[in-house]
């Protein structure tokens, strides 16, 4: 394809597990357009995981608070307009749309780049506002894969998943002193990831409770919980059922600062939630606990050992399901720690 393409445009605005997954695509496209330039267009929330990123020329920042009010807000339609015209003047060769909705897909288009390129069956009608199309099949089940052939779309060459992860040196002594502030020792510690935004993709606070005493015990690690500000109350209920000590670190880390808890920790245990994605990107012992949310579309990538599910690689092609079979609730402790015991050990 082109040897004229040098300048693209990925739109992946959110939600933080789902730009950790499309971080291979933008390693892969510069491996392939070493000199081209490649922005991203993201919300202002996540823009701290991308920024720095050695693969990357530019973030495009996306106020969606402030654009979303376009229609009945007379400043956010003058900010709509003004955003829509800075992505016309960068004038892109190809524009990826890696989310998939009515509202991204429509950015795509309004950029008048004339190579556009998607989800065959995006949602909200998106595919229509794409010029090519690209079907998700058995072979690309996972959404790792799934971009990868996006982009290989473009290449016309076979793309390898690898992820990087900006880190910021001044985060981590942040991070350690935190930690020493809550009297957890900064060499030997594991991190619960208790909440989600989806409750139903919460295992249970008393289950969580039931492993930190094992792992405390058995492991003689110290536990520190994460989660957003308003997972604190969540994060207190664990620290009331364990018998065992846990920091409650709910909303105490910027996005910089949670990468560098992650990386240092010595097992995460974690729902199918963003700070679960980050620590699989970046290579630490982790357990990730499944309900609802299909597996084989999400799970770590090529991490089978890292995964506790109903099925996990049984659900086909679909992003979730209503089954009652893979409630979590179904998910046992002897379960989790199994899985804890085989990361500790290898």
């Amino acid at each position: 394809m082109p040897d004229t393409l040098e300048n693209f445009l990925i739109i992946k605005p959110s939600s933080l597990g789902d730009i950790v997954l499309a971080l291979p695509a933008i390693t892969a496209l510069h491996k392939s357009f070493p000199d081209a330039k490649i922005s991203w267009l993201v919300r202002p929330e996540f823009a701290p995981l991308l920024k720095n990123h050695p693969d990357l020329t530019d973030l495009i920042i996306f106020d969606r608070r402030l654009l979303g009010k376009a229609w009945f807000h007379p400043r956010a339609f003058a900010s709509l307009l003004s955003f829509i015209r800075l992505l016309q003047q960068k004038k892109f060769d190809a524009v990826l749309d890696l989310q998939g909705l009515f509202r991204t897909a429509s950015l795509a288009w309004l950029t008048r780049c004339k190579k556009r390129f998607g989800i065959a069956k995006a949602r909200e009608l998106a595919h229509f506002f794409y010029t090519n199309k690209v079907k998700q099949d058995r072979h690309c089940i996972h959404l790792v894969d799934y971009y990868l052939k996006i982009i290989q779309t473009i290449t016309d060459s076979e793309a390898q998943a690898h992820f990087v992860l900006p880190q910021d040196p001044s985060a981590a002594e942040k991070v350690s002193g935190l930690l020493t502030g809550h009297d957890i020792d900064p060499d030997n510690y594991a991190v619960f990831v208790p909440g989600s935004v989806h409750a139903d993709k919460c295992w249970p606070a008393q289950r969580f409770a039931a492993l930190a005493d094992k792992i405390s015990s058995h492991f003689h690690l110290s536990i520190a919980a994460t989660g957003t500000e308003s997972e604190m109350d969540t994060i207190e209920s664990l620290k009331n059922l364990a018998n065992v000590p846990i920091a409650n670190l709910a909303g105490q880390t910027s996005l910089t600062e949670l990468i560098a808890l992650l990386k240092a920790a010595k097992l995460v245990v974690t729902n199918d939630t963003g700070p679960g994605h980050i620590a699989a990107a970046l290579g630490t012992p982790l357990v990730m606990i499944f309900g609802r949310s299909n597996p084989a579309r999400v799970a770590p990538y090529r991490s089978p050992q890292s995964v506790v599910a109903i099925e996990p690689a049984g659900r086909g092609l679909r992003p979730d399901s209503s089954d009652p079979k893979y409630d979590i609730n179904k998910i046992t402790v002897a379960q989790v720690y199994q899985k804890i015991c085989e990361q500790i050990d290898s």
